[in-house]
């Protein structure tokens, strides 16, 4: 089914199993030819990010109810704008209100709906048009905390979250190879700004075991930076 996520916020299919699913906050497929309704794709602003078994709950992939999609990790998630579950992630939910809160100067850890107007507002903006693929931003990379997406110039874009002094280039199947971060350049950012600010304030999401600190020390003896 086309129900695996990109960082840039778009559907595919693919066999790759991820660590986590999600929602949108509804149903975005049509139940009876299971395939995706693109005019649906922005509908709702409750974009989460929820564990892969809560409560021996068992469900029918693209059924009657909401559209269940899946995700490379925690890192993969955020970059496309979702947000942890106060249901089946509620200590991550909170951890992340909290951050969320510190980061964009709030003077209180938000409820749900209102981090899902802010990142709703960060995915689409405020023209018509926008609704029709992510909005991107620029953002220096040296200020970027760990876990912040990036995208390649061109076309063809490739995705890359920085970790430490290095990037890692994202598939739908793991990250890839640690390449060094280039400093003092522009770059395009894929993370929502507030999400990003979250991630500087101390929220610490996570990650697909393909970064795992041996991935770092097999192509970088020595490094400690993971």
């Amino acid at each position: 089914m086309q129900n695996r996520v990109d960082p840039l916020g778009a559907l595919f299919r693919s066999a790759a199993r991820g660590l986590f699913m999600g929602n949108r906050g509804g149903r975005i497929h049509d139940p009876g030819t299971r395939e995706l309704v693109p005019a649906r794709r922005w509908v709702s602003k409750a974009w989460i990010c929820c564990e892969i078994a809560f409560r021996e709950r068992r469900r029918t992939v693209w059924g009657e109810s909401y559209t269940e999609l899946f995700f490379l990790d925690e890192v993969t998630a955020l970059a496309a704008g979702h947000r942890p579950c106060f249901e089946c992630r509620r200590q991550a939910a909170q951890d992340f209100a909290a951050a969320f809160a510190h980061g964009n100067g709030l003077a209180a850890p938000p409820a749900a709906g209102h981090m899902d107007a802010i990142l709703h507002q960060e995915r689409v903006g405020t023209e018509p048009g926008d609704r029709r693929e992510k909005r991107l931003y620029v953002a220096f990379i040296d200020t970027l905390p760990d876990g912040a997406a990036i995208a390649s110039d061109g076309p063809d874009r490739q995705i890359f979250a920085v970790r430490g002094p290095y990037m890692l280039p994202w598939s739908p199947h793991g990250w890839g190879p640690p390449l060094p971060r280039q400093k003092s350049r522009l770059v395009t950012l894929v993370t929502p700004p507030s999400t990003v600010m979250a991630l500087k304030a101390g929220y610490r999401p996570v990650w697909h075991p393909s970064a795992a600190t041996e991935a770092f020390d097999r192509h970088h003896p020595g490094s400690a930076a993971a």
